[in-house]
């Protein structure tokens, strides 16, 4: 028998410099020391993989490690209880690791500049005891030769730190994390290498970089309302912006204000799983619209990415079947209450835990209603209802025995079925994103009403503008609200992160 030969086992760790802990008082002060800091150490690790891949010598071990931030405070003062973040519960030391600082520089600014503001402390800027993977150190669109790889003698994971899913929880999210004796406490969400996992899967997901999606959300299951999308951005493109600076699509492709077609980017072959566009403005100001498909899993997962980019609102625009025999097709439903038999999150977000209607969203979807079809007042319940609307993950649940879904949904005083709604709102709730639903009756599967060949054609064209349009005023008049009003404390638990 041929007698095997292991490798000697790697004695010799080479990191970056230490770094030392820097204290701030100044916001942009600390987020360019975050930068400074993360550029280094994803730098090294860039560069070690290159001279490992030349030299072939692979008797050591590379290592870096995110960048942390922390702040202690010492006292039980009370804050502006108004105030949805930007503080701490308890005293204490609160820290989280950062991931792109470039990327999230006006969001990291923002936080530690109300948290400084609120408990007068500083904040510390060192170096974390969690290595950054080398696949999160590359540059987004980094191709790496296959041949490099192999002129390599032993597995990468021998040689650099790969991603851990340990470390890619939602326990803080789900408020489950359990604290050991004399750890820190969070400081925000998400940590940075779940960050960077979603960073990941949304440029795969979606074709398009992370940099370009906007705080505003809307997500829709028709391809017909991302067509409307594409065309009337392309029309305030043309027609100078119209407040929006550039239009982007799957590819990156973008067109700017005052083009009519995109100066740079490429088209891809064949559309991603769940694309998406941006209408963007400064500061991530604009709309960003996904089409995520049909079923709860596939809101669940675009969801659990976005939310990592912390936006600050996310509305869904989509059809759905209508339960009451007095809705007509075209109907609006703006629901203020769930029915959750999705199942996707039953793990993360118990069905018992209620998920309550956001007045600000609430306001600013009825108020744009009116406002696109000049209705209001009593003529406004003519064409929109609010109640419940229940999601299913069963898209033909017609076909089985209906007397327990149908008995379920009346008990429930359902007026809408869909497949996706109560998932993106429950994961809105469970991630303090702000949510809301806007639905439009496409069929009512209970009373008979189907629509017949042709008719769908003629339906979709009339309406779907309409509702885009009213979806886009709504995301406009939330953008418009001051950001402390729009983030609502109904999204905050008992012990909760100071990041927003």
């Amino acid at each position: 028998m041929e007698k095997r030969i292991y490798p000697q086992a790697i004695e010799s760790i080479v990191t970056p410099e230490p770094y030392g802990r820097r204290n701030f008082d100044d916001a942009r002060a600390a987020v360019a020391a975050l930068q400074d800091l993360y550029s280094r150490n994803t730098g090294f690790l860039r560069e070690s993989f290159a001279e490992l891949a030349a030299s072939g010598d692979s008797s050591k071990r590379y290592r870096a490690f995110y960048p942390e931030v922390g702040v202690t405070t010492t006292s039980f003062t009370s804050v502006d209880s108004r105030q949805a973040y930007g503080h701490m519960p308890t005293p204490g030391h609160f820290s989280t690791t950062i991931t792109r600082p470039d990327l999230f520089e006006r969001y990291l600014t923002e936080q530690l500049q109300l948290i400084m503001r609120n408990h007068g402390v500083p904040v510390t800027v060192s170096e974390s005891e969690t290595p950054i993977p080398l696949h999160f150190a590359f540059l987004e669109g980094t191709h790496v030769d296959g041949s490099a790889a192999e002129r390599i003698k032993r597995p990468i994971r021998d040689l650099f730190d790969v991603p851990d899913l340990d470390g890619t929880d939602d326990h803080i999210a789900n408020g489950t994390l359990e604290i050991g004796l004399g750890d820190p406490r969070p400081l925000a969400v998400f940590t940075a290498q779940r960050i960077d996992y979603s960073l990941h899967r949304l440029t795969h997901y979606t074709a398009t970089s992370p940099e370009h999606f906007q705080n505003f959300v809307l997500f829709t299951n028709y391809q017909f309302y991302i067509d409307e999308f594409c065309a009337q951005a392309r029309e305030k493109m043309a027609n100078g912006g119209e407040g929006y600076a550039e239009f982007v699509e799957p590819g990156n492709t973008v067109t700017r204000a005052g083009e009519t077609q995109p100066g740079e980017g490429m088209v891809p072959l064949r559309l991603p799983q769940m694309p998406a566009y941006h209408l963007k403005k400064a500061n991530h100001g604009g709309i960003t619209m996904v089409n995520i498909g049909v079923g709860p899993s596939n809101a669940k997962t675009i969801t659990d990415h976005i939310a990592v980019l912390r936006p600050h609102a996310w509305v869904m625009l989509g059809h759905c079947a209508g339960l009451r025999n007095t809705q007509a097709l075209g109907d609006y439903v703006l629901a203020h209450a769930y029915v959750r038999e999705d199942h996707v999150l039953d793990d993360d977000l118990p069905v018992w835990v209620p998920i309550p209607p956001l007045a600000e969203i609430q306001v600013a979807l009825q108020e744009a209603v009116a406002e696109v079809t000049g209705l209001s007042g009593y003529d406004l319940k003519r064409i929109m209802r609010t109640g419940t609307v229940a999601t299913i993950d069963n898209r033909n649940w017609e076909l089985r025995d209906q007397r327990g879904p149908v008995q379920r949904l009346s008990q429930s005083r359902a007026i809408a079925l869909d497949m996706e709604s109560a998932t993106i709102a429950a994961n809105g709730f469970r991630f303090r994103v702000p949510y809301g639903t806007l639905l439009c009756v496409s069929d009512k599967p209970l009373h008979g009403e189907l629509k017949l060949p042709g008719m769908a054609t003629e339906f979709y064209k009339r309406q779907v503008a309409q509702h885009l349009t009213i979806g886009i005023r709504a995301m406009e008049k939330l953008a418009e609200m001051p950001m402390e009003r729009l983030h609502s404390r109904k999204l905050r638990s008992f012990s909760e992160t100071a990041f927003q």
